[in-house]
């Protein structure tokens, strides 16, 4: 093998041996034996390949932001590589690179030192945010509080502790503790709060409870008696109402019992209604007849006779007397409506007929009478005299007369 000049960065001698050209000289880095010069070069050229891949690799790391300590940290160690390399290619290049990725390196440690002076600040601002949402929850009217929305809200709040303390950056261990101890003040006066809150909901619960189930046993008492105690069942009912709740599942419980009481009592009244009302379906078809007779009337439109037949039909209505329920009403209403009417009839003939009115009405009718004779003879001697302006007063104001006399009936 004789010496050569195989490529710019290095050459193989006659004995193999492989040398680097560097901006400080020539220096060895190996032999290869038994292998043309191409070979060895290219033998020494692959071990500056993976050098070269290295700083690539970590230039790649910096641009996506890699930890400024781990940065520092590979390039002293790329450094001492590349210093003493068994590699043939452009090593100054490499150790440029590196330089260059020192300076980042430093660069890297102020940015991020701010960086993570402004994640802190917003750390504890979030942290700070938790805790006086719990405390906001803690300062709530335990009377008005809707503790499962509250439980639920004060779940999420710790949840959210928990993720920021695993996540987030760590907070100095005093400004830490001081939050923790105000969350968990807070948690602790909403639980104290929620326990009293049941505690005092379990005992009126039980108040409740003791009331209804009396109520139910003098409800139950009451069937022996079937209808006739109706009305004291409906007053049991109001106390019923007035009593309060003793939560849902129990109450549905109490008020299947104390309406089983009632439906006794209603049942039995029901069943003497019917046999009532059966009785009572001939008065039903005697006050029908006398509702046709009665609707005649409608087309009446003189009181007298309309209120003598009127008064005849009302005697015979009360004489027959009741109907069965379901009818009291719309029997009811049909009379009330020919009663209407007749009413209506006299009140329009009382009018018609008001001595007072009649008496103002006449007079009124005198005056404007002499007050048209007089503007008529107003006119005619104006108009006699040709005096345009006092013919046209006069005209003007008989006319108004007549309108007058016109609307009062004259």
């Amino acid at each position: 093998m004789t010496e050569s000049d195989q490529q710019p960065w290095g050459r193989v001698d006659e004995t193999g041996t492989v040398f680097v050209r560097t901006s400080d000289g020539e220096r060895e880095v190996g032999q290869y034996p038994d292998a043309t010069a191409e070979e060895a070069l290219a033998y020494f050229e692959r071990k500056y390949a993976d050098l070269a891949g290295q700083v690539t690799l970590l230039e790649q790391r910096v641009r996506r932001g890699a930890p400024a300590a781990d940065v520092a940290k590979a390039v002293a160690a790329l450094r001492e590589s590349v210093a003493g390399a068994h590699a043939v290619g452009d090593l100054d290049s490499l150790s440029r690179r590196l330089e260059a990725l020192s300076g980042t390196a430093k660069e890297l440690t102020e940015q991020q030192q701010a960086e993570a002076k402004a994640a802190l600040g917003e750390a504890i601002a979030e942290r700070t945010r938790i805790v006086e949402q719990a405390e906001k929850l803690a300062a709530q009217d335990p009377a008005k509080t809707q503790w499962k929305q509250t439980s639920a809200e004060l779940d999420a709040l710790f949840a959210n502790w928990q993720r920021h303390q695993q996540e987030g950056p760590r907070l100095p261990k005093g400004e830490a503790n001081d939050l923790w101890k105000r969350f968990r003040a807070a948690r602790s006066t909403i639980e104290q709060h929620r326990k009293a809150f049941f505690a005092e909901l379990d005992a009126t619960h039980r108040d409740v409870r003791t009331r209804k189930q009396r109520l139910i046993e003098r409800a139950e008492a009451l069937a022996p008696r079937g209808a006739d105690a109706v009305g004291d069942y409906r007053n049991l009912l109001d106390e019923w109402k007035q009593a309060g709740r003793a939560g849902k599942k129990l109450d549905d419980q109490l008020w299947a019992r104390f309406k089983a009481a009632g439906d006794v009592l209603f049942d039995a009244k029901a069943e003497i209604d019917a046999k009532e009302d059966e009785a009572y379906r001939a008065n039903l078809d005697q006050k029908l007849a006398l509702l046709t007779e009665a609707e005649v009337l409608l087309k009446e439109t003189d009181p007298k006779p309309a209120r003598q037949a009127l008064n005849r039909i009302q005697r015979q209505w009360d004489e027959i007397g009741r109907v069965p329920r379901d009818q009291v009403r719309p029997i009811e209403d049909r009379l009330r409506k020919v009663e209407n009417h007749v009413r209506s009839l006299e009140d329009e003939r009382w009018q018609r007929e008001d001595p007072e009115k009649k008496a103002r009405s006449e007079g009124m009718l005198g005056q404007l009478q002499d007050a048209i004779e007089k503007l008529e003879a107003e006119l005619a001697a104006a108009e006699a005299s040709g005096d345009q302006k006092a013919a046209a007063e006069a005209r003007e104001a008989l006319d108004a007369r007549k309108a007058w006399l016109k609307a009062v009936g004259g």
